[in-house]
């Protein structure tokens, strides 16, 4: 199988500022899984666990939990920032490299999630398939999964601003001193395979004035609701909840929305 960690392999600098980068350390989601997660009574895994951004407060919060993604750099860092909890946190969290694709843990889980999209780095039918058995293959019995995945935005699809570099971010600075601008481009759109290759630009400015541009480039597949019931059900899923956000309002609430699908194992 081809590595599919969405770029998250190819430079550390991507991990290392991760967790600084404003839409990320605002999004508003945390609050939904940690809530999610305490209402299965654990144990959970998250597929995709990163730098531990919803890892680490649903330890917190009392419930065992396995992270499980295949990036080694932004698994260093969960680790590091692991190591700052209590005792008792640390003793609740398990981190393993492995494919979602493709894993195989002791364990059984009463709850699965994927949080902020990395299914969405499966490129392939296949792929996606693989992924979804593997979830209800681990999932205890009345065990639930959580697909978090952004509802496609038919007006972006459509605009046309292929090449162009989009600065919406406010700027950040890190610990270091290093100022950054985060900029994003849509490098092509595969219409047919709805499959977006994407770049997010970092523009560094460091404390002795020295620039430098670093490049975080991926590929992402969008899927539409249906297509992703259809995966869903295909996989052994039944849907019990399409959400439009992270505070639970219904699918169409808000145009475009994410789509955030809580399904069980049937």
């Amino acid at each position: 199988m081809t590595e599919n960690s969405g770029g998250y392999q190819a430079d550390p600098f991507v991990a290392r500022l991760y967790d600084q980068v404003v839409p990320y350390r605002e999004r508003p989601d945390i609050d939904f899984f940690v809530d999610t997660a305490k209402e299965s009574g654990g144990p959970v895994l998250e597929v995709g666990c990163g730098t531990g951004r919803i890892l680490l407060p649903t330890a917190r919060a009392g419930i065992p939990i396995t992270g499980l993604d295949l990036s080694e750099h932004m698994l260093a860092v969960c680790r590091g920032e692991l190591a700052k909890e209590p005792e008792e946190v640390q003793n609740r969290v398990n981190l393993i490299r492995g494919d979602m694709r493709d894993f195989s843990l002791p364990e059984r889980f009463s709850l699965v999630t994927t949080p902020f999209r990395p299914f969405q780095h499966l490129l392939t039918v296949e792929d996606q398939i693989s992924c979804l058995v593997n979830i209800h293959r681990h999932l205890a019995p009345g065990g639930k999964p959580i697909l978090d995945i952004f509802n496609p935005s038919l007006t972006h699809l459509t605009k046309d601003n292929l090449g162009e570099e989009v600065d919406l971010e406010p700027e950040f600075t890190t610990p270091e001193g290093i100022t950054v601008r985060r900029c994003n481009k849509t490098v092509s759109r595969d219409l047919f395979n709805q499959i977006n290759q994407v770049e997010l630009i970092y523009y560094l400015t460091h404390p002795d004035g020295r620039e430098e541009r670093l490049v975080h480039a991926f590929s992402m597949r969008y899927l539409f609701r249906f297509e992703a019931e259809h995966l869903l059900s295909h996989c052994g899923f039944e849907v019990e909840d399409v959400y439009a956000d992270y505070q639970k309002n219904p699918l169409g609430s808000t145009y475009p929305g994410e789509l955030i699908f809580l399904a069980k194992a049937v």
